[in-house]
């Protein structure tokens, strides 16, 4: 999954960033995820200012890597490398043009044509932070307990589902039968870890489908700027049932680096 509009599912960006609570002291369970609200959401907001490279573990073995740019406010993913290895000459040329043809097209564009493209992209986005927000009222926290992790002092915390939660779309149900665990950096409140599973079926009715168990995913998150922390890695592994019969497999494992803030007459940022 590279950040675009989170893949699979609505995965994510950055599941469970929207959370929010309210309670005690510093080690208080509430607090702590209050605490990463305002982390993660400044987290949220400055996404779209960064540019980097994502690397895709393809599903019959082998990479793809690609340079995934924000050019005049949506994304786009330029082919850089396959199995660790730089285009040949010939198809780095093809995806030179690719992206210049992108360019000039969306310089181009009509206002309606921009604007009906930004939607889309920004559509992606809140149905994703949504998602998120449900994780509040889906899950219950208790604290674990402390410990390192990749060098930093992180709270443990668990998420287990609230009995009478009440999904308010399809996208959400999966989240009735899940549960969850967060490592949470004591200093800035950001989250070094994300770990989630399905431990009970669920069925979704509106797409004739169950989730099992045996669905899992994992998000990792790192420092790109004094106050920012964006995604590193990001897998999930998903088993279902179609019309509650045939089974579905789905799995994806994307890495996530080199991270760097994108030109604003690019990106589109400030422009009408």
């Amino acid at each position: 999954m590279h950040l675009r509009a989170f893949k699979s599912a609505g995965f994510l960006l950055s599941v469970f960033w929207t959370l929010t609570c309210y309670g005690g002291g510093p080690e208080d369970p509430k607090t702590i995820i209050q605490r990463s609200v305002e982390a993660n959401s400044a987290d949220w907001n400055a996404a779209p200012e960064y540019d980097y490279l994502e690397r895709d573990q393809q599903s019959r073995g082998g990479t793809r890597t690609y340079q995934e740019l924000m050019i005049l406010g949506s994304r786009y993913e330029r082919l850089i490398a396959v199995n660790g290895k730089p285009l040949s000459p010939d198809l780095e040329a093809q995806e030179q043009q690719k992206l210049q043809a992108t360019i000039s097209q969306r310089r181009n564009e009509s206002p309606s044509d921009r604007a009906e493209r930004i939607a889309k992209y920004e559509k992606g986005r809140k149905r994703n932070r949504l998602f998120m927000e449900q994780l509040t009222k889906a899950f219950e926290f208790s604290l674990l307990g402390q410990q390192k992790l990749s060098g930093r002092d992180v709270y443990v915390l668990k998420a287990t589902p609230r009995p009478d939660y009440q999904p308010p779309n399809m996208e959400c149900e999966a989240l009735r039968g899940m549960q969850g665990k967060l490592w949470i950096d004591q200093q800035t409140f950001q989250w070094v870890k994300v770990e989630a599973q399905v431990v009970q079926p669920v069925s979704i009715e509106g797409f004739l489908a169950e989730v099992e168990p045996g669905t899992h995913f994992e998000l990792e998150k790192i420092p790109v700027a004094d106050d920012i922390w964006l995604p590193s890695h990001f897998a999930m592994k998903a088993r279902a049932k179609i019309f509650f019969i045939f089974p579905h497999r789905t799995q994806e494992d994307d890495t996530y680096y080199g991270y760097y803030k994108n030109r604003p007459s690019q990106s589109g940022v400030g422009e009408n």
